[in-house]
């Protein structure tokens, strides 16, 4: 199976059925696709809270890369544009990307992986798309199912 099958949304909710969903996060993250190994590092270091996968408002998700000056992580805007015409040319033929990786910060969903993705869909006219939330602190992440009328499987911390 290629990265493209092996990291789907199918695969996603599979891994959350599990509670295997940090180590399916983690792959990916280590995947050529999304080619973000430094994160999944980051998150290895310590037990997280998950969410998802489950459909999120993209106009709630702060994008954290792009070709702005102000962007946290910075990308050439040539490359940007490029990445996000692919993208966006791809949903038309009915490509259905992974999940966004969403951080819970203090009430803000920030899109730590995925912001390629999250351009191209909000391009394409999309409202919402899947999305893994992670929380650093279990309370958090109970107010936010809470809050947003999640239910199913909740996975517990990984």
């Amino acid at each position: 199976m290629d990265d493209q099958g092996r990291f789907g949304l199918e695969t996603a909710l599979a891994a959350a059925e599990r509670d295997e969903l940090a180590v399916w996060v983690g792959d990916f993250l280590a995947s050529a696709g999304s080619d973000n190994e430094v994160l999944g590092a980051a998150l290895a270091q310590r037990p997280h809270w998950w969410v998802g996968p489950l459909e999120l408002e993209l106009s709630d998700l702060e994008r954290l890369a792009g070709p702005e000056d102000d962007a946290l992580c910075a990308v050439d805007d040539e490359e940007w544009e490029d990445d996000i015409d692919s993208m966006e040319d791809s949903l038309g033929d009915g490509w259905a990307p992974p999940p966004l990786l969403v951080q819970y910060d203090g009430g803000r969903l920030l899109l730590q992986d995925g912001n390629h993705r999250y351009e191209a869909m909000v391009r394409a006219g999309e409202r919402r798309g899947w999305g893994i939330v992670y929380f650093d602190v279990e309370a958090d992440r109970d107010r936010f199912v809470a809050d947003h009328g999640v239910s199913g499987h909740v996975p517990t911390n990984g």
